[in-house]
């Protein structure tokens, strides 16, 4: 899922929506000092009125997020969207007047507005500003996707009228580009033949596409599996007009219904919040563990001076990215970069595999390991320096378990566990980290992925300090 439909378009709806916020009360208080004849009586500046309404834009965006004026249901229906924003004015400047009348009363200083005029004024020019704003940018937006920027390349898959309609009515406009169809020839036009494909895979291995959209009632499934696989979003269209009225998630391309179903909820706005947590903590842990992390090196070269003191291990991340994950040598560097196999073999006592596999990728005293090495495994130090992997943004601080490209084989929902960043610690770590099985590792991330939350997030952190203290699973 690389390509979220619309994602920088509403971004940049966000940030217009800011400015026509700002200027329209910046003008309010300008029409109402300069253009409106009557006298006035107060002393209050621009600059502070304008950077108190700054200050209180947080609220604003709230509200319009609330009235769903960010959703592509409503941005794609002209009229729902003015409406919204006429009551997203009233319900900003009444906001912002409770606020201001409650505020008051317990800190000293003067109002938000000066006079009353100039939020009836504000209420006006901002429903008119924003109007304008959000018209200005969908206009740039339909110059770029007529010129194929920013266009979602699709792939049609299915036996239905609604796929010949889907290739018949998609325009840039929608911000889909067909790049394909998997369907039989009754349902495909002559133009279409030339980009008809006999069956799924071979399509998706060929075109790569952004998106699906499903239009038959079989192997939903089984395009659903493959859509995740492949990194590419999903859309169902359905046919019964029972399904369309019982669901809230209904766009309509080529007057064609289609629902998104995501196959995790870490999509959009969601992965912003959660880079912008991975910055902010990534860099508080790092500090605090500036230190730490010298005294281990130190130690490291101390114990072993021609090893290097950090290990980088190939690892996968979201959409099956390799990127080398830093941790702190503790493995003997004879057996660096081995598999378990590999090193058992090598050490001439290849039956030390089988046990390790059977135990859940762990035995007692292994004898990879150095002295030092098995005492930071056991502490969890050694994990410390992907602190600065997820400064980078290789992984996230919270997510599922970084697989080794070999690993992918043991995972039917390789390509479910790959729709998000990998994480430094997750619902497995702290649910018993070597004490659970292979298998139960598996599916806590698979739950992980499909169950995202905030609160999921602060909950496995919170219990991933605690486990860690208490050394929870370490062996």
């Amino acid at each position: 899922m690389r390509k979220e439909p619309g994602f920088a378009y509403r971004i940049f709806l966000i940030l217009g929506d800011a400015l026509a916020i700002v200027f329209s009360f910046g003008f309010s208080y300008y029409f109402r000092t300069h253009i409106d004849s009557r006298p006035y009586y107060f002393t209050s500046e621009i600059r502070d009125f304008i950077l108190s309404q700054i200050l209180l834009l947080p609220i604003w965006l709230i509200i319009l997020t609330s009235l769903g004026l960010y959703s592509r249901h409503v941005l794609s229906r002209r009229g729902i969207e003015y409406w919204r924003l006429f009551l997203a004015s009233i319900l900003g400047v009444m906001t912002i007047i409770t606020y201001d009348f409650f505020a008051s009363a317990y800190v000293t200083r003067g109002s938000l507005f000066p006079v009353r005029t100039i939020a009836i004024y504000a209420m006006i020019f901002n429903f008119i500003v924003l109007v304008i704003t959000r018209t200005i940018i969908r206009a740039i937006r339909q110059f770029f996707l007529r010129r194929n920027v920013g266009l979602i390349r699709t792939l049609i898959v299915g036996n239905s009228d609604n796929t010949t309609q889907l290739l018949q009515g998609i325009t840039p406009d929608s911000g889909f580009k067909v790049v394909g169809v998997v369907a039989s020839d009754k349902y495909v036009p002559e133009e279409w033949k030339k980009r008809q494909y006999d069956n799924l895979e071979t399509a998706l291995s060929r075109l790569h596409p952004h998106a699906i959209i499903h239009t038959g009632s079989k192997e939903i499934e089984a395009t659903n599996k493959a859509a995740t696989e492949h990194h590419a979003l999903y859309y169902y269209s359905p046919a019964e007009d029972s399904i369309i009225v019982q669901s809230g998630n209904v766009e309509f391309v080529a007057a064609v219904p289609i629902i998104l179903v995501r196959a995790t909820p870490l999509s959009g706005a969601a992965k912003v919040y959660k880079r912008i947590m991975d910055i902010i903590l990534g860099l508080i842990l790092t500090i605090l563990a500036a230190i730490p992390m010298l005294i281990i090196f130190i130690l490291q070269k101390i114990n072993d001076p021609k090893a290097p003191a950090i290990y980088k291990d190939i690892r996968l991340t979201r959409y099956n990215r390799e990127f080398p994950l830093l941790k702190f040598r503790s493995i003997k560097q004879e057996y660096s970069g081995l598999t378990p196999e590999q090193a058992f073999a090598k050490m001439g006592r290849p039956e030390l595999a089988e046990k390790y596999r059977k135990q859940g990728d762990y035995i007692k005293n292994d004898p990879r390991y150095t002295k030092l090495g098995d005492w930071l495994r056991r502490t969890s130090l050694d994990e410390i320096p992907q602190f600065l992997n997820v400064l980078k943004g290789d992984i996230s601080l919270i997510g599922p378990r970084a697989l080794q490209p070999g690993e992918l084989k043991n995972y039917g929902d390789r390509g479910l566990l790959l729709t998000v960043k990998s994480g430094l610690t997750g619902l497995a770590q702290v649910s018993g980290r070597r004490n659970i099985s292979f298998n139960e590792r598996r599916a806590l991330d698979v739950y992980y992925v499909q169950n995202w939350s905030p609160a999921l997030d602060a909950q496995i952190f919170f219990r991933t300090v605690a486990s860690v203290l208490r050394h929870d699973g370490a062996k």
